[in-house]
């Protein structure tokens, strides 16, 4: 058994972690190293598509690891090549740039943007997005994302990002200049705790875009590849982005990420763009499996089926315990609780079994996989139920 409080200081310290390790996963639930069990509702911040560790994925890579793992990527290899196609196909947008992470793909887009900004717009390079939008950890990811004490972390501030609220168009509107190349939107706020726009919103933006000639980026790296109930969350507004990224759930548990773009957007040329690790087959083949499970027949519509029974059952517990704003899309949902004690109640869900996510001090974020099923959906509720009625009477003594 690992004796995780003696090796655990191995790692740099980014992030607070219970002192157990977690030793095995299938589909919705997790095991650490003494045997307990969770019923895992954040999978990986929304990686684990279908579940820990499961079959499609294992065989996926077990096959593809016997023939090919990585050419090159100065090398064509089939699985890239077929999920290419499929993504294409599926979006209405013409190619796609494969990565490892959210992070890289959004400064794909943002690098891609820049470069049409030189060809078409005068240099224009300026991205507009939003207050506590969340794009990624790298220096320009960061700059483009508007969480609070971001700008403060490693200066100086990569120019190129003006920062509008979230849903508002008219304040977009009034941000654009003659700088101005792109919009970069996430349809779904995830790590400001479950923001949903109205649907007009995304409409809006795309007939904005359209009016000043510029480029509209969705970072759906987390509400892609069918979080809310369709493949891809713009699907709901009746629009398509200029350029697209995808990631988490793309690899159901690898690292896989992808830029999309249409045609008119496409304007790398050799050498703007690279990545030693971009598009391998080991991964590409996985998220071949992702996207071939999701796509399958039954499988979008049993998610927001399984959106809609948890929102109901989240509804229920809300109108018992005062909680504020049950909000969210297919199976990624959120809520906020009447106290600032969203951190207790994910120590104390952890401590009972469940693994829930708090990304602010009063609210609360649900991400659990695709497939997860409704006996699960109700074992996680009673444990919430539990979790919440403890944690508001402790805060109020």
């Amino acid at each position: 058994m690992t004796n995780t409080s003696s090796t655990s200081n191995a790692l740099m310290a980014i992030t607070a972690r219970p002192p157990i390790t977690m030793v095995r996963g299938q589909g919705s639930w997790l095991w650490d190293e003494n045997g307990k069990r969770y019923l895992d509702f954040i999978q990986g911040w929304a990686v684990n598509s279908l579940g820990h560790c499961p079959l499609q994925i294992s065989n996926a890579l077990c096959t593809q690891s016997k023939t090919l793992i990585t050419p090159s990527p100065a090398l064509h290899n089939a699985p890239q090549l077929g999920l290419a196609s499929k993504l294409a196909n599926s979006s209405g947008l013409q190619q796609v740039h494969f990565s490892n992470s959210g992070s890289e793909a959004n400064e794909v887009a943002i690098k891609l943007a820049r470069k049409w900004g030189q060809l078409n717009k005068h240099g224009a390079y300026e991205i507009i997005t939003t207050f506590n939008a969340f794009h990624g950890r790298t220096i320009a990811a960061m700059c483009a994302s508007g969480k609070p004490g971001w700008d403060e972390l490693f200066p100086p501030i990569l120019p190129g990002f003006s920062k509008v609220p979230f849903a508002d168009t008219d304040a977009m509107r009034s941000a654009i200049t003659s700088n101005t190349v792109a919009l970069m939107i996430e349809p779904i706020q995830g790590e400001a705790g479950v923001i949903v726009p109205d649907d007009n919103y995304l409409y809006s933006l795309r007939q904005l875009a359209d009016e000043h000639n510029l480029l509209l980026i969705l970072d759906e790296v987390q509400t892609g590849v069918g979080r809310t109930g369709t493949f891809y969350a713009f699907e709901h507004c009746g629009i398509t982005p200029d350029i697209l990224t995808l990631g988490k759930g793309l690899g159901g548990g690898v690292p896989l990420s992808a830029t999309l773009a249409a045609e008119r957007a496409c304007c790398f040329e050799y050498g703007n763009q690279g990545g030693t690790y971009n598009g391998n087959p080991l991964m590409t083949a996985a998220g071949l499996a992702v996207v071939e499970t999701v796509s399958s027949a039954g499988f979008l519509a049993s998610v927001t089926d399984c959106g809609r029974h948890l929102k109901d059952k989240l509804l229920t517990i809300a109108t018992k315990h005062g909680l504020l704003n049950v909000r969210g899309r297919g199976l990624l949902q959120g809520f906020d609780l009447p106290a600032p004690c969203a951190t207790d109640v994910q120590t104390l869900a952890f401590e009972l079994g469940l693994i829930i996510n708090a990304p602010r001090p009063a609210s609360i974020r649900l991400m659990p996989a695709l497939n997860a099923s409704k006996a699960e959906i109700d074992d996680a509720i009673m444990l919430l139920d539990t979790v919440i009625e403890q944690t508001l009477r402790d805060n109020t003594h």
